[in-house]
């Protein structure tokens, strides 16, 4: 694609600034951490940095990609519109092996947003000019815990408010000083964590480098309110919307759900889902280690498992493509502890195409630096189209045991397939407790995990109950408005 060019030294409303604009795809701190190392390697010594760099955060999926092209497209017509110096490379970009190498000889710094982050380059560029891009900054709009969590393997728990980690939808910016020095601890200290949950907590820390590093600063003006608000008017960046919205859902239909279960929750667990959300689903199975005709229940064959459930996740994936049992495009599996809005889901779905091998939940990682492989995190929900499930079965892949991790055993699956595992950070493994609630504001979430500590009845009703959108939950829409 050729390069577009304004004279050069041209001064629009800040600095003299150049910009790029790329897509990426997902990456985990592994990649990051890399990246940095690449740059550095091929350009030492930097001067007179003026360019800005743009990387959109995508993924391999179809939708995606197209979401992150659009994005792509809007931020380079501000680009020309303010006859800022542009350089456009190809569309789509592996964040690992071209970002930095292409741009890490006159870049100031990088950017790093979302699909769905607009943002007002003109305004934006006015704001970095209040920094001094010769020294270390590690820009963002901050989350802090309010308590101790799992997710973030319960790190600051005398005071887990005091660290402070970007909420990647406002956007987040490094400076290349900061990214210099980080190159060093790349070689000398790798990350050293096996499992990737939470990118935005463990990216901050790897940073923060035990205080030796620089916090995250507060940008007030990199905002996650949506772009019609009032309070948006002073944003350099917002949102479109809570949740992707690509026409009518689909039928109730075309889902067909299984809640794994067991014996000995079938009283305490299983009264929650029919309380809840079973109503609804159009196709629902309960798959157990015990026949009980009152719920009902389906014995698999498969003996119970304290954790893992592999064997029994493998037989309802072979159940699911009988045609006998069902003919839908898609398959839910959940926990008896999961709780889930299947109105939303169905909203979700219809961004996706199901002739397409998908895989889609909240993802975590396992080893990724090392070869390692993304996996769908159960107890949030794992969602697979017909066609992954084909795939998934057609393959040698198997289960080691019956009592392996069953969402762990079909991220490695899918990663020998090359299916894959496509992320939605509104499947949500834990409570809502366990998340800060300034980045629960902007989300219209699909799921939440277990009940412990809670009234999973009362949480389902605040969070999850009625259609997405703002008005289906109106106590947390008014906390949201106070925030």
């Amino acid at each position: 694609m050729k390069k577009q060019v304004s004279p050069p030294f041209l001064t629009v409303m800040c600095f003299n600034l150049s910009v790029s604009i790329f897509c990426s795809l997902f990456f985990p701190l592994s990649c990051f951490t890399s990246c940095i190392s690449q740059l550095l390697t091929s350009h030492p010594f930097v001067s007179e940095l003026q360019e800005v760099v743009f990387v959109i955060q995508s993924q391999r999926n179809s939708f995606h990609a197209q979401r992150a092209e659009e994005r792509r497209a809007k931020l380079l017509r501000q680009a020309v519109e303010l006859k800022v110096v542009t350089e456009v490379p190809p569309a789509v970009h592996t964040i690992c092996t071209s970002l930095f190498e292409a741009h890490g000889k006159t870049s100031s710094w990088f950017v790093f947003l979302e699909e769905e982050t607009n943002v007002r380059v003109g305004q934006l560029r006015c704001t970095l000019s209040r920094f001094d891009a010769g020294k270390e900054w590690f820009l963002g709009k901050p989350l802090q815990d309010k308590e101790a969590t799992i997710i973030h393997h319960y790190a600051f728990a005398n005071d887990p408010s005091s660290f402070s980690y970007p909420d990647f939808a406002a956007a987040w910016v490094l400076s290349k000083p900061l990214i210099q020095r980080l190159a060093s601890k790349v070689k000398e200290e790798p990350p050293k964590s096996d499992f990737t949950i939470d990118l935005k907590h463990e990216i901050a820390l790897y940073i923060w480098e035990d205080g030796q590093g620089p916090s995250l600063t507060a940008v007030p003006d990199l905002c996650t309110d949506l772009e019609t608000s009032l309070r948006a008017r002073s944003c350099i960046t917002t949102l479109s919307t809570h949740m992707p919205h690509c026409g009518d859902p689909v039928r109730k239909e075309d889902i067909f759900v299984a809640v794994k279960t067991c014996q000995k929750f079938h009283m305490e667990r299983i009264p929650v889902v029919k309380k809840t959300w079973e109503k609804d689903a159009a196709l629902l199975e309960y798959y157990s280690d015990y026949a009980d005709p009152s719920i009902p229940t389906i014995d698999l064959g498969v003996p119970n498992t304290e954790r893992g459930h592999c064997g029994k996740t493998f037989a309802i994936l072979k159940r699911f493509a009988r045609d006998v049992v069902t003919q839908a495009d898609w398959l839910l599996i959940v926990d008896d502890d999961t709780l889930i809005s299947l109105p939303r889901l169905r909203t979700l779905l219809r961004c996706y195409n199901p002739r397409e091998p998908v895989a889609l939940g909240e993802r975590y990682g396992y080893g990724l630096g090392q070869g390692g492989y993304s996996y769908i995190t159960g107890g949030g929900g794992m969602v697979f189209s017909r066609m992954a499930v084909s795939k998934l079965l057609a393959s040698s892949c198997r289960c080691y045991s019956d009592n392996a991790p069953d969402d762990m055993v079909l991220g490695m699956c899918l990663n020998a397939l090359g299916i894959p595992v496509t992320h939605s950070p509104l499947f949500h493994q834990a409570r809502p407790s366990d998340y800060p609630k300034d980045l629960l504001v902007h989300q219209t979430p699909v799921s939440f995990h277990k009940h412990w500590n809670i009234d999973p009845v009362k949480v389902y009703y605040e969070w999850l109950a009625g259609n997405a959108g703002p008005t289906s939950h109106p106590s947390n829409w008014e906390w949201r408005a106070e925030l």
